[in-house]
């Protein structure tokens, strides 16, 4: 089933303009950065621009890796600038931004997986942008422990990484990833003090019992955040859409992932891994809390 039918009423988006719009804009134009909100064709890019927050993406804007559901591009990535931290710290310091998100494509063809440049760049954001929170959103770096322990060391107020999608449809979603590896990624994080993150699609492929099961795996390594969200088809080289959840669905999981100890699930047809990402931080201050099941859920059966 595919997604080029009309998309129900929840996930048709107006792309609005403001001057926040324009000026974020023209700051990443200006200094030669990409944004995965660009990239990777976010429904939410004019809400999110709009209150002068994104997602920059370091590294270059070629991918390594093939996944069947990314828009970003993949082939072999140009040399790597060095400057770019600096770069991205003079970005962020224009925008003002209390909260940044930075996120990067795969560069598995470098020795330190690129890990030197995510050091750095969190480094300069904290010299120019002492107040300035930052949540990093990294590939998983082969399973390697020292590109990770790099970014580790930089103390980053997030570390997020994708899970995507259930361990079923790993071959065919992220051929090049481990669910195993990713789960591991995430347990390191939390055992080195990380706030960690991750997020999937639904509407791939997956069962409502292999969701269940997936974030029983993440509870047992003591996630923080989830994000859940309507997977859509980027392009006609992508994956299908196999169907469109309800957005009753979405509110389940959150309720059933909350009740299990994940302590927040942003959980909707058109939330994606930095969607709200601010707000994630303020709540992650607070005691943690459990959702309230929908009427007619017996969270006693997960």
């Amino acid at each position: 089933m595919s997604n080029q039918r009309t998309r129900p009423d929840w996930l048709k988006v107006k792309f609005q303009v403001n001057e926040n719009f324009k000026s974020l804009k023209d700051i990443v134009r200006d200094n030669n950065l990409h944004t995965v909100c660009q990239e990777a064709r976010c429904p939410n890019q004019s809400e999110c621009w709009g209150k002068g927050t994104a997602t920059l993406m370091i590294l270059g804007d070629t991918c390594t890796r093939s996944c069947g559901f990314c828009a970003i591009k993949t082939g072999r990535p140009a040399l790597y600038d060095r400057h770019e931290p600096l770069r991205v710290a003079l970005a962020v310091q224009k925008m003002g931004l209390k909260h940044v998100v930075i996120t990067s494509v795969n560069r598995d063809e470098l020795p330190d997986q690129g890990s030197e440049v995510w050091a750095n760049t969190i480094l300069e954001i904290r010299k120019l942008s002492p107040e300035t929170s930052v949540e990093v959103l990294i590939p998983d770096f082969k399973g390697q422990w020292e590109p990770l322990k790099r970014v580790i060391d930089a103390h980053p107020e997030i570390l997020a990484h994708n899970t995507e999608t259930v361990p079923r449809l790993y071959r065919r979603v992220r051929p090049q990833a481990k669910y195993q590896r990713t789960l591991k990624v995430l347990e390191n994080c939390k055992e080195h003090g990380m706030v960690t993150k991750t997020g999937i699609m639904v509407g791939i492929g997956e069962t409502r019992e292999e969701v269940l099961d997936l974030m029983k795996d993440l509870a047992a390594v003591k996630l923080d955040i989830f994000t859940i969200g309507q997977y859509l088809q980027p392009t006609k080289r992508h994956l299908p859409v196999e169907r469109f959840v309800h957005p009753d669905e979405f509110a389940e999981y959150k309720a059933i992932g909350e009740k299990l100890g994940i302590r927040h699930v942003e959980s909707g047809p058109l939330v994606r891994s930095s969607y709200h990402a601010e707000e994630q931080v303020e709540k992650m201050h607070g005691s943690p809390t459990c959702g309230t099941p929908p009427a007619g859920l017996d969270l006693a059966k997960v």
